[in-house]
């Protein structure tokens, strides 16, 4: 499922990028140019099913953050 949302977010207007992580915690960041496109992805109604799966089969509890970047860089050898 993680990768078929991953896919149908990628066609959602606004998104901007994904970065995951499913080997030892389970998260996944998403990307996206607006609030307003955060509220679309939100409101998709396969996302929205796939929420619903999740409380239901996967998670016994999950966090949301909105957050807005305001500046990044990184360092690699």
């Amino acid at each position: 499922m993680a990768y078929k949302m991953e896919e149908l977010a990628q066609k959602q207007p606004g998104f901007l990028g994904l970065e995951s992580e499913r080997n030892e915690i389970g998260i996944t960041v998403s990307y996206w140019e607006s609030l307003d496109a955060v509220k679309a992805w939100k409101n998709n109604l396969d996302h929205r099913e796939a929420q619903l799966l999740g409380r239901k089969k996967w998670y016994k509890s999950y966090k949301v953050r909105i957050a807005k970047v305001e500046w990044e860089y990184d360092f690699e050898l």
